[in-house]
């Protein structure tokens, strides 16, 4: 993806001004600047603001829909702002020895250190596997900015002791790309988030929270939103053995397939949550420097 010129920045001198104020008692003028600087890719410019998540934005759920076979991108899955009604669940196999390889994203290294490539990638191989459901908006009408942190609500049953479920957020092109925006995971013992294991009973439906961290990207008209959801990101995250021990001494041995359940209804409503900047709000502003 070429983001422009702009997108450039001298990392190092902006480290530097920060910690020549702090520690070295320099005025570098640092604090007379919004707190808040991002660049918004697709409009490829930089946006200031006072505050964080940019006053102004709208919260938007997207909800998940689909007739019980959202599987790959050839399935019948939807995504749109109107809630579920009476829909089956969506199911996949889970298999760690199989696990959905990682295609681009917020990864560790650079790829002079990892063959894992960073970065918006391609999903399409990924969305051709069936352990994948694929939840595909209409195309947009006109740009829509997404800025801020996302989320997604996900009801699930696995048929594991201990399980993962990651969902990834997609820009759909009208050639067909689909490119990765952010993505997230979540431990089904670790769903509540404060750092404490609480096993899942299997066959029992839980809601999770997955946290797609954020971003900050203008989808174009004509494209369309997208998000997957899974078990798995390999190697970016560890697979799951599915027993509930800790996945650096799990051996193939130990390995447990689960059969996962989505629900998607008027009483488990799984979405998506994007930070929507209204057309009307203040526009990214020009990088001075």
């Amino acid at each position: 993806m070429d983001f422009g010129p702009q997108v450039l920045i001298d990392l190092r001198e902006e480290e530097l001004r920060w910690f020549d104020h702090w520690l070295g008692g320099l005025d570098t003028g640092i604090l007379d600047e919004p707190p808040v600087r991002v660049f918004v890719m697709g409009a490829n410019r930089w946006r200031t603001a006072e505050d964080w998540p940019i006053p102004g934005t709208t919260h938007v759920e997207h909800y998940f829909h689909s007739a019980g076979q959202a599987n790959s991108s050839f399935g019948d899955g939807g995504l749109d702002r109107g809630r579920p009604g009476t829909e089956p669940p969506d199911r996949y196999v889970y298999d760690p020895a199989d696990p959905v390889p990682t295609l681009g994203g917020s990864t560790c290294c650079g790829e002079d250190i990892t063959p894992v490539p960073m970065g918006p990638r391609d999903q399409r191989a990924a969305g051709w596997r069936p352990d994948v459901l694929v939840y595909t908006g209409a195309p947009l009408a006109a740009d829509l900015e997404v800025t801020g942190p996302i989320k997604v609500v996900l009801w699930a049953a696995s048929t594991a002791p201990d399980t993962d479920f990651t969902a990834k957020l997609v820009d759909v092109w009208p050639d067909g790309r689909a490119l990765s925006v952010t993505d997230g995971i979540v431990r089904a013992r670790y769903r509540r988030g404060n750092g404490l294991a609480d096993p899942i009973t299997p066959g029992r439906v839980y809601e999770y929270t997955i946290d797609l961290i954020a971003t900050s990207q203008v989808f174009k008209a004509g494209h369309r939103l997208r998000v997957d959801v899974a078990s798995s990101n390999f190697p970016c995250f560890d697979r799951n053995p599915g027993n509930g021990a800790p996945a650096a001494t799990a051996t193939e041995a130990d390995f447990v397939v689960a059969e996962q359940t989505i629900r998607h209804d008027a009483d488990h409503p799984s979405y998506i949550t994007l930070p929507v900047i209204p057309r009307s709000g203040p526009e990214p502003a020009e990088e001075a420097r």
